[in-house]
């Protein structure tokens, strides 16, 4: 079972995602285990090109290679920093994992709740991004909403505040 894993890390490549990716990596993530990018985009996003097939059920599980390559990110319209790409990819050779990113279109905390149950995640890792509480309230919190409401254990990384 230990080397079924499945180690979620929420990533929109902001330096707090960042940051919990790197926390993920450092404190949770083991040899065998499974490294997964979860990424999720405005629904608008995906009206047009390839990305009609998965806008429903998400992108399929992308490799890290295939992540790496802006070309095949770019028809998913997602843009991966080369900080991030870095990060991954030391990760992978380092600690004997596997990476793979899964792309949804939509809602970030429905998104982020389908793809625990779907995929299915072991562990979920994210970032704060340490709204104020009129933010918090007039826009609610993703990780607020994901704590509450998934089924595996999930750890929320504090921003820099």
């Amino acid at each position: 079972m230990d080397a079924e894993r499945r180690i979620g890390v929420a990533v929109d490549f902001s330096p707090c995602c960042k940051k919990a990716l790197k926390w993920a990596i450092d404190n949770v993530v083991r040899k065998g285990d499974h490294l997964i990018l979860v990424i999720v985009r405005p629904a608008d996003v995906y009206e047009h090109g390839e990305m009609q097939l998965w806008g429903v059920t998400g992108s399929p599980l992308i490799p890290l290679p295939e992540f790496s390559d802006a070309h095949i990110m770019n028809k998913y319209e997602v843009k991966p920093d080369a900080e991030t790409v870095d990060i991954v990819t030391t990760a992978a050779s380092q600690k004997e994992i596997t990476v793979l990113v899964k792309i949804y279109w939509g809602d970030a905390r429905e998104k982020i709740i389908e793809a625990i149950d779907k995929i299915p995640l072991s562990f979920l890792v994210m970032g704060n991004r340490g709204l104020g509480t009129l933010k918090r309230v007039v826009m609610g919190s993703v990780s607020n909403y994901v704590v509450n409401n998934a089924r595996c254990p999930v750890t929320v990384v504090k921003s820099e505040t």
